[in-house]
């Protein structure tokens, strides 16, 4: 079966400052569809984050980009596969200089939220597998 892939394209400010944030969630930038304007953050093997400087982004639509410090233009929501990895990611997005959002408990489903550097939010989410089934 086909393995479908989601490119997240997000305008930043500062591309080497949203390089350094994103590899210290531990993200690896592949070099290959990276260059001076992008960086490809690989989140999973069917998910990659476009990191695109604003006038490089702007080339992409005719529409004005979005100020996500005060704008939500779109909630990026991964997977996690514990309560404790959902603690370490946004913990280690903290540490990079991250904005903490809110927390979400509702014992089956935990989820916390950060938001990077530019303002886009990124929400870690786990679901109890044995709720998911049942």
């Amino acid at each position: 079966m086909y393995q479908q892939m989601i490119f997240v394209n997000l305008p930043v400010t500062d591309l080497d400052a949203s390089k350094k944030f994103f590899t210290a969630l531990g993200y690896p930038i592949n070099p290959q569809f990276s260059n001076d304007d992008a960086a490809s953050v690989v989140i999973s093997d069917t998910i990659v984050a476009m990191l695109l400087t604003r006038p490089f982004y702007a080339a992409f639509t005719k529409k004005e980009i979005a100020d996500a410090t005060t704008t939500s233009e779109v909630l990026v929501c991964l997977s996690a596969e514990s309560r404790e990895k959902v603690d370490e990611l946004v913990g280690k997005a903290l540490a990079a200089g991250g904005t903490e959002g809110p927390v979400q408990d509702h014992g089956h489903m935990y989820g916390r939220s950060f938001d990077d550097l530019d303002g886009h939010t990124w929400e870690i989410m786990w679901m109890d597998p044995a709720a998911i089934e049942g």
